[in-house]
């Protein structure tokens, strides 16, 4: 098992003249989740993006499971994936957006079965069982023949959860899972996250909840202006933060 599940190192990416993430490291170990703070606009979305090469980093180099993303070296060179290999590599890396981005033309069960299927080859029936054990795990077995538009925003949030779950990932990547959610909805979705955290799923999560991240992190990373200014452990970066900029987000924010 490689040391690091997802090792970020040097990473820079601009869009026209505005640079949104300059010179970003990031290092997270199996079985951890490590949760990302900043501001909107500190880059913290577009990190995310880079490590399931939805975006192709400008300069540095993104591994997930000791494999480079989106790459392949030959010597000291390097050359970019096909398109093909690019997807086997993202199925590997599960993705929970924050607006859910759900089939609205499918069931929840053929949601979660519709990967595993097309982009793994896995036997229908064999994806179909786990998925019913997916949605069992997220508390949704009785809406596995029910439509999307048929679900709160909370639930709709736990099939997403258990689609990314469906391709049995290395790593999942939440990016603020609760931010489209009424705020009663908001702890349904957060207990799942919770028991993936305690069943050592390694993670990495947007999110604005602190509580939440200083439940459940092993890191907290924040970032403002593209830059990682402070990371460390909950209990460090949250209650006793040394940066004036993390100080002043986490007042805020509290």
């Amino acid at each position: 098992m490689t040391e690091y599940m997802v090792d970020v190192r040097g990473v820079h990416k601009s869009y026209g003249t505005h640079e949104v993430l300059t010179g970003v490291d990031l290092r997270v170990r199996p079985g951890e989740v490590t949760v990302l703070l900043g501001p909107s606009g500190s880059g913290k979305s577009t990190l995310l993006r880079l490590i399931n090469h939805l975006e192709r980093a400008d300069r540095g180099f993104i591994s997930v499971g000791g494999e480079l993303m989106g790459y392949r070296r030959a010597g000291d060179r390097l050359y970019e994936l096909r398109e093909r290999e690019i997807l086997r590599q993202r199925t590997r890396i599960g993705f929970v957006f924050q607006d859910f981005n759900l089939f609205g033309h499918l069931t929840v069960l053929e949601n979660l079965v519709e990967a595993p299927v097309s982009a793994q080859r896995r036997p229908r029936a064999e994806a179909e069982a786990h998925a019913r054990e997916l949605l069992a795990r997220v508390g949704l077995a009785e809406k596995a023949d029910e439509y999307p538009r048929r679900l709160s925003g909370g639930q709709q949030q736990r099939v997403a959860i258990a689609r990314a779950l469906a391709l049995r990932p290395d790593v999942l990547l939440f990016d603020e899972p609760t931010s489209a959610l009424d705020p009663e909805l908001v702890g349904e979705v957060l207990e799942v996250i919770r028991d993936l955290a305690r069943a050592g799923t390694t993670m990495v999560v947007v999110t604005h909840e602190l509580g939440f991240a200083r439940e459940v992190a092993d890191t907290v990373v924040f970032l403002d202006g593209g830059r990682i200014l402070e990371q460390g452990p909950p209990a460090a970066v949250l209650d006793r933060p040394s940066h004036d900029r993390t100080r002043a987000f986490v007042d805020k924010v509290l």
